[in-house]
């Protein structure tokens, strides 16, 4: 089902489009989006299977132990340190924001590069763990395991469904400026979600 409404939406941009100004800019930057997708990742996205899940430590429990490359790596960690205290839909909504990430021309296209973006510069990067100049020590095997398995079943395809697009995302005890501006999305556990407004061209 992903597959077949990705490429009808593919046709549909990629045809003539009769609408008015605004609509046709924003299906215009919607277009350049999926052209700046690399083949090799649009390959992976359109013959990669859904995983089917449920949101339960139950059906985690149920999960195989997880193991992968580095793209998994990486999430697992950002997932262990920005969310092991989440619920197991908390955990998936952070991996969720880490992949729309990934998906936007905005942001490096990799797991690993979105995740250490910034990264370098104290308290400068996207995920505070990776700059707030404390040792990245995975000090909870269990934590570690769960999160391994959410972000095994993410990077195998899980559906996205649980934050609309988001992001963003921050602990209810904080308030960033940007907040201001992006509309909110979701509410799951201790973490507000958001999506980037998009932008449209003023040509």
């Amino acid at each position: 089902m992903r597959r077949i409404a990705l490429a009808a939406a593919i046709a549909v941009l990629a045809g003539p489009v009769m609408a008015d100004a605004p609509v046709t800019r924003l299906m215009e930057q919607e277009m350049r989006a999926l052209r700046a997708i690399s083949g090799d990742r649009m390959a992976r996205y359109l013959s990669s299977p859904e995983t089917e899940i449920s949101y339960s430590s139950t059906w985690l429990d149920q999960q195989a132990p997880a193991q992968g490359g580095p793209e998994w790596r990486c999430l697992a960690e950002a997932l262990y340190f920005e969310a092991r205290g989440e619920s197991v839909k908390g955990q998936f909504a952070v991996a969720e924001v880490i992949l729309n990430r990934v998906d936007d021309p905005n942001y490096p296209d990799s797991v690993c590069g979105v995740i250490h973006q910034g990264t370098g510069r104290k308290y400068q990067c996207q995920f505070t763990y990776t700059c707030d100049g404390h040792a990245d020590v995975i000090a909870e095997g269990d934590a570690f395991r769960q999160v391994g398995k959410v972000a095994r079943a993410m990077v195998d395809g899980a559906p996205r469904s649980l934050t609309s697009g988001a992001t963003h995302y921050h602990t209810r005890n904080v308030n960033p400026r940007w907040a201001r501006q992006f509309p909110r999305t979701a509410s799951i556990g201790v973490h507000y979600f958001y999506r980037q407004p998009t932008r449209l061209s003023s040509n």
